[in-house]
């Protein structure tokens, strides 16, 4: 009987986990978000464009085989890639940085990326804390062009976008902010890059980050202190995308302001780690 649950229980892990990266290649329709700022992603890996005057600002990828469809995104909604002169991601796992190297080379852009995420990217997620691999890189290594530091600024045409270091996730967590003018009001926007722990990971600290356990706790002040009015985020389920939007419907600049949700899921995220901090305490 124990072996034949756990047997049940391997396959129902496998079967969420093929559902999940079915998701993360799924295509989905490009939309704007609000203001210059609109989704080219897949179905739930995050790519943010956001335009200017003077060219436009791209952020995360996914897979290089989802750069397709980004670039179709893009230009359905009537851009062009060439026009595309910054790329940068919020943390560099695989879903969110693969293609950096495939859209570097489409659109000469320069790439930005925080300082301690900027080795991953440059040597192929090898030294990841969690899954790198000497023997065997996650994705194409790519020449970053700007180390990031907290609070730098990334600005085209006139809009500035601000990376704040949020480190846990990756060492090199980045969240961005920038402030949208629609209409008569302006909406403080965060790309948040949230704390969520990845399976394997021991927050107490990690051979490769023996600082993971207070850079998350850190990260969790620094995320609550944010000012936000509208709630995006490296994946679309961590901010409800598919309960706020679905394809076809009227445009709305307050359909993703969401403070509380903000709110709530850093909160939630934080009594996670808290938890995970007294089991990993308690088990030594």
């Amino acid at each position: 009987m124990i072996a034949r649950a756990l047997i049940l229980s391997l396959c129902l892990c496998a079967s969420a986990s093929a559902q999940q990266n079915a998701e993360w290649r799924q295509p989905f329709p490009a939309f704007k978000m609000i203001g210059n700022v609109y989704w080219v992603g897949t179905y739930d890996l995050s790519t943010y464009l956001i335009t200017t005057d003077a060219g436009h600002i791209l952020i995360n990828t996914g897979f290089e085989d989802t750069v397709p469809l980004i670039v179709e995104g893009v230009e359905k909604l009537g851009f062009k890639m060439a026009d595309v002169k910054i790329l940068t991601a919020t943390h560099a796992h695989g879903d969110h940085v693969a293609g950096l190297a495939e859209l570097k080379r489409l659109t000469g852009a320069q790439l930005s990326m925080s300082e301690a995420d900027a080795v991953l990217l440059e040597d192929g997620g090898v030294s990841d804390f969690r899954f790198g691999d000497p023997r065997n890189p996650s994705f194409e290594p790519v020449k970053v062009d700007r180390r990031l530091k907290d609070q730098d600024t990334i600005t085209l045409g006139g809009v500035t976008v601000t990376a704040h270091h949020h480190p846990g996730h990756t060492k090199g967590a980045t969240s961005f902010t920038l402030t949208v003018r629609e209409g008569a009001r302006d909406y403080r926007v965060v790309i948040a890059n949230l704390g969520s722990i990845n399976p394997g990971v021991t927050v107490s600290g990690m051979p490769k980050y023996p600082t993971i356990g207070d850079d998350y706790a850190r990260t969790f002040a620094a995320q609550k202190a944010l000012p936000v009015d509208v709630f995006l985020a490296s994946h679309a389920g961590q901010f409800g995308m598919h309960e706020k939007y679905k394809p076809g419907d009227a445009y709305d600049p307050n359909r993703f302001v969401d403070p509380q949700g903000y709110r709530a899921a850093v909160e939630r995220l934080e009594g996670i780690y808290r938890e995970q901090v007294a089991r990993e305490r308690a088990a030594r």
